[in-house]
């Protein structure tokens, strides 16, 4: 099996049948509170806004969305957590997935710091055995086997498939297509496939789903190479942006506009893409725990673009799925 880390090739991509079309997927890494500007710690997290998952369920059963939660450990072991998704697990309104935060996942052996930080850096057994654990206390208290995987920080190793089959989950939604990690000893996604696509070759039986990037602008085409030249130059990238020259826009309410994002999803659309992946993060569903949502105004901006963007999406036949729906759609 070549690693997860590998760059993919076309021939990896995976098909889905003529009626499944294009459809998006609603993807919340699920983890507590933390001070994003303060070192990585095992203490000192919080837990306040699990309370809101009940807002934001209802808010997506409402819509016909099927939210695939990304669970790590603090939240794993939290009872209130389990009471509130609870019933929408068992009744296939959520879907619930595995995201290791190796920080505050046991066996806590690592020394905690930036390199530590990214479950792929560990050392073979002891990744494995965290996600293992984890794996494991989600199918307790929440009564079901986890369905997906995303790494915290995005950081995969070249073992986590492997451990990943290992564990029994078939998806993986760690790639975050068109970033590049590793200035902070992360991974570099920036040429990897937007499209999702088979990890294991011809097995087919680990699927990797993409989170959505795509640049937009007469430029696009060499947006792969030229953005990451401008990286020193945020000023010349805003430029580029304002002037609607060369944008790189991922499919998140945190940090992106709702009109660029809508222009994000229409080249997303146009490029043919059969998934598109949204996310944020679940402290953003209570004021002050993430820099994207600091007032009450903020959070209900937060809903609205949520609202717009799945209203977008439906007009322009883009339909909602979940995990279960494309593994069951796509072509082994």
């Amino acid at each position: 099996m070549r690693a997860i880390t590998d760059l993919p090739d076309k021939r990896s991509i995976a098909r889905f049948p003529r009626d499944f079309g294009q459809r998006f997927i609603l993807t919340v890494d699920t983890e507590e509170e933390f001070d994003w500007d303060a070192p990585f710690s095992r203490e000192g997290h919080g837990l306040r806004h699990i309370p809101e998952l009940a807002r934001f369920q209802t808010f997506c059963e409402e819509r016909g969305v099927v939210p695939l939660y990304l669970v790590d450990y603090p939240i794993a072991t939290s009872p209130l957590a389990a009471e509130i998704l609870g019933k929408p697990l068992e009744e296939g309104k959520a879907e619930i997935g595995v995201q290791l935060h190796p920080w505050v996942n046991p066996p806590f052996t690592e020394e905690v710091n930036d390199y530590n930080s990214f479950a792929g850096n560990l050392p073979d057994d002891l990744e494995r055995e965290k996600l293992l654990i984890l794996r494991d206390t989600i199918a307790q208290n929440f009564h079901c086997a986890p369905v997906a995987y995303r790494a915290g920080r995005y950081g995969l190793g070249p073992k986590t498939g492997q451990f990943l089959k290992e564990a029994g989950i078939g998806v993986d939604t760690s790639v975050r297509a068109r970033f590049d990690y590793s200035a902070s000893h992360g991974r570099n996604y920036r040429d990897h496939l937007t499209n999702p696509y088979w990890v294991d070759g011809s097995d087919h039986t680990l699927l990797e789903l993409p989170l959505t990037t795509v640049f937009t602008g007469p430029l696009r085409r060499i947006g792969r190479k030229l953005y990451p030249s401008l990286w020193r130059t945020p000023q010349i990238r805003g430029l580029l942006a304002h002037l609607r020259l060369m944008d790189r826009i991922p499919l998140t309410p945190e940090g992106v506009e709702i009109r660029e994002a809508m222009r994000g999803a229409n080249a997303a659309i146009a490029k043919g893409l059969p998934v598109l992946v949204t996310s944020f993060h679940s402290p953003s569903l209570s004021p002050g725990h993430t820099p994207y949502v600091r007032t009450d105004a903020d959070l209900e901006a937060l809903y609205a673009w949520w609202d717009d963007m799945i209203k977008h999406l439906k007009a322009r036949g883009v339909q909602p799925t979940s995990v279960k729906e494309i593994l069951a759609s796509v072509e082994h």
